[in-house]
Protein backbone atom coordinates (compact mmCIF):
# COMPACT_ATOMS: atom_id res chain seq x y z
CA UNK A 1 0.00 0.00 0.00
CA UNK A 2 1.70 3.50 -1.29
CA UNK A 3 1.68 6.53 1.05
CA UNK A 4 1.04 9.91 -1.28
CA UNK A 5 2.76 12.85 1.04
CA UNK A 6 1.74 17.03 0.07
CA UNK A 7 1.70 20.01 1.72
CA UNK A 8 -0.33 22.64 1.84
CA UNK A 9 0.08 26.21 2.79
CA UNK A 10 -2.50 29.13 3.34
CA UNK A 11 -1.35 32.17 5.69
CA UNK A 12 1.39 31.40 7.91
CA UNK A 13 -0.38 27.68 8.75
CA UNK A 14 1.52 24.56 7.04
CA UNK A 15 -0.50 21.15 6.56
CA UNK A 16 1.76 17.86 5.51
CA UNK A 17 -0.45 14.75 5.10
CA UNK A 18 0.14 11.42 4.04
CA UNK A 19 -2.52 9.68 2.42
CA UNK A 20 -3.48 6.20 1.83
CA UNK A 21 -6.15 3.99 0.99
CA UNK A 22 -8.74 3.02 4.23
CA UNK A 23 -11.57 4.28 5.43
CA UNK A 24 -12.13 7.83 5.54
CA UNK A 25 -10.36 8.45 8.52
CA UNK A 26 -8.78 11.98 9.25
CA UNK A 27 -6.10 12.36 11.64
CA UNK A 28 -4.83 16.23 12.57
CA UNK A 29 -2.07 16.09 14.85
CA UNK A 30 -3.06 13.03 16.32
CA UNK A 31 -6.94 14.05 17.14
CA UNK A 32 -10.02 13.46 14.94
CA UNK A 33 -10.53 16.22 12.39
CA UNK A 34 -14.28 16.86 14.45
CA UNK A 35 -11.73 17.26 17.81
CA UNK A 36 -9.26 19.51 16.27
CA UNK A 37 -11.55 21.18 13.89
CA UNK A 38 -14.73 21.38 16.19
CA UNK A 39 -17.06 24.06 14.37
CA UNK A 40 -19.34 22.43 10.79
CA UNK A 41 -18.02 25.26 8.48
CA UNK A 42 -14.29 24.10 9.07
CA UNK A 43 -15.15 20.24 8.77
CA UNK A 44 -16.72 20.81 5.49
CA UNK A 45 -13.66 22.55 4.43
CA UNK A 46 -11.56 20.12 5.09
CA UNK A 47 -13.60 17.18 3.70
CA UNK A 48 -14.27 19.70 0.61
CA UNK A 49 -11.55 17.92 -1.87
CA UNK A 50 -12.82 14.69 -1.36
CA UNK A 51 -16.49 15.51 -1.97
CA UNK A 52 -15.79 17.57 -5.11
CA UNK A 53 -13.59 14.41 -6.26
CA UNK A 54 -16.24 11.93 -4.87
CA UNK A 55 -13.51 10.34 -3.03
CA UNK A 56 -14.95 10.32 0.39
CA UNK A 57 -14.54 7.56 2.61
CA UNK A 58 -12.15 5.83 0.24
CA UNK A 59 -8.65 7.05 2.02
CA UNK A 60 -7.36 7.61 5.43
CA UNK A 61 -5.51 10.85 6.07
CA UNK A 62 -2.88 11.80 9.16
CA UNK A 63 -1.93 15.31 8.94
CA UNK A 64 0.26 17.24 10.47
CA UNK A 65 -0.14 20.99 11.04
CA UNK A 66 1.17 23.82 12.48
CA UNK A 67 1.22 28.01 11.87
CA UNK A 68 -1.59 29.88 11.74
CA UNK A 69 -5.24 30.17 13.10
CA UNK A 70 -7.29 27.61 12.99
CA UNK A 71 -9.24 28.79 9.43
CA UNK A 72 -5.56 28.77 7.71
CA UNK A 73 -4.53 25.39 9.00
CA UNK A 74 -8.21 23.94 7.75
CA UNK A 75 -7.51 25.43 4.45
CA UNK A 76 -4.12 24.38 4.11
CA UNK A 77 -5.34 20.84 5.17
CA UNK A 78 -7.87 20.97 2.10
CA UNK A 79 -4.70 22.28 -0.37
CA UNK A 80 -2.89 19.48 1.03
CA UNK A 81 -5.62 16.69 0.41
CA UNK A 82 -6.57 18.57 -3.21
CA UNK A 83 -2.51 18.07 -4.20
CA UNK A 84 -2.55 14.61 -3.00
CA UNK A 85 -5.82 13.26 -4.68
CA UNK A 86 -4.37 14.58 -8.21
CA UNK A 87 -0.97 13.19 -7.87
CA UNK A 88 -2.91 9.80 -7.25
CA UNK A 89 -5.42 10.57 -10.00
CA UNK A 90 -4.54 13.56 -12.46
CA UNK A 91 -8.20 13.32 -14.20
CA UNK A 92 -10.06 14.65 -10.79
CA UNK A 93 -8.05 18.23 -11.44
CA UNK A 94 -10.33 20.22 -13.59
CA UNK A 95 -13.29 19.01 -11.06
CA UNK A 96 -10.90 20.83 -8.11
CA UNK A 97 -9.83 23.50 -9.74
CA UNK A 98 -13.03 24.89 -10.91
CA UNK A 99 -13.96 24.65 -7.26
CA UNK A 100 -10.92 26.82 -6.42
CA UNK A 101 -9.53 24.07 -4.47
CA UNK A 102 -5.50 23.88 -6.65
CA UNK A 103 -5.07 27.56 -6.22
CA UNK A 104 -2.92 28.63 -3.05
CA UNK A 105 -4.24 31.66 -1.76
CA UNK A 106 -1.44 33.62 -1.49
CA UNK A 107 -2.71 36.41 0.80
CA UNK A 108 -0.53 36.98 3.79
CA UNK A 109 -0.97 39.75 6.69
CA UNK A 110 0.97 42.92 5.41
CA UNK A 111 3.97 44.09 7.62
CA UNK A 112 3.65 46.73 10.27
CA UNK A 113 5.66 49.82 9.34
CA UNK A 114 7.74 51.64 11.27
CA UNK A 115 6.88 54.71 12.19
CA UNK A 116 2.95 53.76 11.94
CA UNK A 117 -0.15 52.07 14.46
CA UNK A 118 0.19 49.28 12.61
CA UNK A 119 0.74 48.24 8.68
CA UNK A 120 -1.21 51.25 7.34
CA UNK A 121 -2.97 53.36 10.06
CA UNK A 122 -1.39 56.51 10.84
CA UNK A 123 -0.52 58.00 14.52
CA UNK A 124 -3.83 60.47 15.17
CA UNK A 125 -2.22 64.11 13.02
CA UNK A 126 -2.81 67.38 15.38
CA UNK A 127 -2.90 70.39 13.39
CA UNK A 128 -1.85 72.42 16.44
Amino acid sequence: MSVTNTSGRRKTAVARIYLKEGNGTITVNGKDHKVYFPTLPLQYIVNQSFEVSELTGKYDVNVNVNGGGVKGQAEAVRLAIAKAIVELDAEKKPALRAKGLMTRDNRMVERKKPGRKKARKKFQFSKR
